[in-house]
C-alpha cells in the first residue's frame, strides 16, 4: 500500500538492495531481534546510498523513535498513525540537516487506514486486512503499545475492497490483523458476519483465515466453515505453552484443557484441516518440566505444523519483572526440540495424503521447470510448469513427499 502510494507520486520501485534516492522502511518490534535486524537494514542503506532519504515507520518507530532518530542516516520517523501518510509526510526528496520525527500518541490511533494492495505482480493470493490494535494485555506482548486499541473495518468497505482484489485477478484472500477473532466487537459485529458477506463477493474462489486466538473460536463460526465452499480448512490457533501455570503467568486468555477440547472440535469437523500453532519457548519460569508438558501436549495433537520463539525481553512487559529468566542456550535447546516436532509433525501431514487428488492454487512464476501452489489446508505442492496453469485452481494427485525441501510433488489430475 505504501509502495502504491509512492508510484501514485511519480517515483519508481526499485529492489532494496539497489541504490535509491528514498528508502522507506515498515519496521516490527514482536522480539528484540526483529529490533537489531531493523537497525541492520538501516545502515546496510546507507551504505548503499549515503545520500538517499531513510523513513522508518511501523511498531519499532511508534516504540523508540528517539533511538532510531540517532541511527545514522534516518532521516524521517512515522508512528502507527502517521505512516498512512508517509509520502505526505516526506515532501521534497532531500534529505535534512536533522531527523524528523512525527510519532504521536497511541490512544490516538483509532484510524484503521488503507487495508490492501491492488498491485498483483505474480502473486494469486492478496492479503485484506480486516483488523488492527489489540486489547489484550499479555504480559510479553508490546503490541498493544504499538498498535493501539483493537479496530475493524466495517463489513462493506471489506467487501468492497474484496471485489476490487478478484477484479484485480486474485482468487485467494487472506484476512489479516493483529487479532483477527476480535473483528467488530467494538461496533456490534463479528467475523462471523464479514465471513458470510465475503462468500457473496462473485469471482473469490477461497478465503483464508490468518490466525485466530484459542477463546475467540466458538460452535457458531466452526459450523459455519464446515458448510463454506469458500472458507479454507486451514486454522493456525497460538498455544504460547502447554502448561498452565506459564499461561497464567503470560495472561493468556484460556488453558490447556481448552485448546485440546478446541483441536479436538477442529479435527473432528475438518479431518483434513491444517493446523499451525504458535508456541513461545524460554519464558520467564519455564522449567524443564514446563517444557516437557507442552512439547508432550503438541505430540499428542493432530496439529501440522508449529511456529517456534524463543522468548524476547520486551521494555514496559509484566514479563520483563518477572523471576526465573532462561538461559539463550535453554531457549536454543528447546526451539530445536520443537521444531523437529514440527519437521516431523509436517511429514506426517503431508505423506498422510499420497495418493490424493487435492486441488492446489498454482502460483504464475514457473522455476527450473516446475511450478508450487497451496492447497486449501496449507500443503504446498510442486508440479511441472505449464504457462496455461498459472493463476489457476488445478486438481492434483500428490505423488510424493521431498522431506529436504518440506514440500509434496505432484501431477495435475484432469484438466
Amino acid at each position: 500500500m505504501l509502495a502504491e502510494q509512492f508510484v501514485g507520486r511519480g517515483f519508481d520501485l526499485v529492489d532494496s538492495h539497489r541504490p535509491a534516492d528514498v528508502y522507506v522502511l515498515n519496521s516490527c518490534s514482536v522480539t528484540e531481534r526483529a529490533n537489531r535486524e531493523c537497525r541492520q537494514i538501516i545502515r546496510r542503506m546507507h551504505r548503499q546510498s549515503p545520500d538517499a532519504t531513510i523513513v522508518v515507520v511501523g511498531c519499532y518507530a511508534q516504540l523508540e523513535p528517539q533511538y532510531i532518530a540517532s541511527i545514522e542516516g534516518v532521516d524521517l520517523i512515522l508512528g502507527t498513525k502517521e505512516k498512512f501518510s508517509a509520502v505526505d509526510f516526506l515532501g521534497e526528496v532531500k534529505k535534512p540537516s536533522m531527523p524528523r520525527i512525527h510519532v504521536g500518541c497511541i490512544d490516538d490511533a483509532n484510524e484503521f487506514g488503507p487495508a490492501y494492495s491492488t498491485s498483483r505482480g505474480d502473486r494469486t493470493r492478496a492479503f485484506l486486512k480486516i483488523q488492527d490494535g489489540c486489547d489484550y494485555i499479555c504480559s510479553y506482548c508490546t503490541i498493544p503499545m504499538a498498535r493501539g486499541e483493537s479496530r475493524s473495518q466495517d463489513i462493506p468497505t471489506t467487501v468492497l475492497q474484496a471485489e476490487k482484489l478478484v477484479q484485480q485477478g486474485f482468487r485467494e484472500i487472506v484476512l489479516t490483523g493483529v487479532n483477527v477473532g476480535d473483528y467488530g466487537r467494538p461496533v456490534q459485529t463479528s467475523l462471523l458476519s464479514l465471513l458470510e458477506k465475503l462468500e457473496t463477493v462473485k469471482g473469490l474462489e477461497r478465503i483464508r483465515i490468518s490466525s485466530i486466538e484459542p477463546n475467540l473460536f466458538d460452535d457458531n463460526l466452526l459450523q459455519y466453515i464446515k458448510q463454506s465452499s469458500k472458507i479454507c480448512h486451514h486454522f493456525h490457533i497460538p498455544l504460547q505453552s502447554g502448561h498452565d501455570k506459564i499461561l497464567k503467568a503470560m495472561r493468556r486468555r484460556y488453558l490447556t484443557d481448552d485448546f485440546v477440547r478446541l483441536i479436538g472440535s477442529i479435527h473432528t469437523l475438518f479431518p483434513d484441516a491444517g493446523i499451525g500453532v504458535d508456541v513461545i519457548v524460554g519464558f520467564p519460569g519455564e522449567s524443564d518440566e514446563h517444557f516437557e508438558a507442552t512439547h508432550s501436549l503438541l505430540a499428542g495433537l493432530p496439529v501440522s505444523y508449529l511456529h517456534v520463539f524463543s522468548y524476547s525481553e520486551r521494555p514496559n512487559t509484566g514479563a520483563a519483572a518477572l523471576m526465573g529468566k532462561v538461559s539463550p542456550a535453554v531457549c536454543t535447546r528447546r526451539s530445536n526440540s520443537l521444531r523437529t516436532l514440527s519437521m516431523k509433525k509436517k511429514q506426517e501431514f503431508y505423506t498422510a495424503r499420497i495418493g490424493q487428488c487435492v486441488r492446489v492454487l498454482v502460483e504464475e512464476t514457473a522455476h527450473d521447470g516446475v511450478m508450487e501452489g497451496f492447497t486449501d489446508n496449507y500443503i504446498k505442492v510442486r508440479i511441472p510448469a505449464n504457462p496455461l496453469y498459472g493463476n489457476h485452481i488445478l486438481p492434483v494427485r500428490l505423488l510424493s513427499y521431498d522431506h529436504t525441501k518440506g514440500i509434496c510433488l505432484g501431477e495435475v489430475d484432469v484438466l
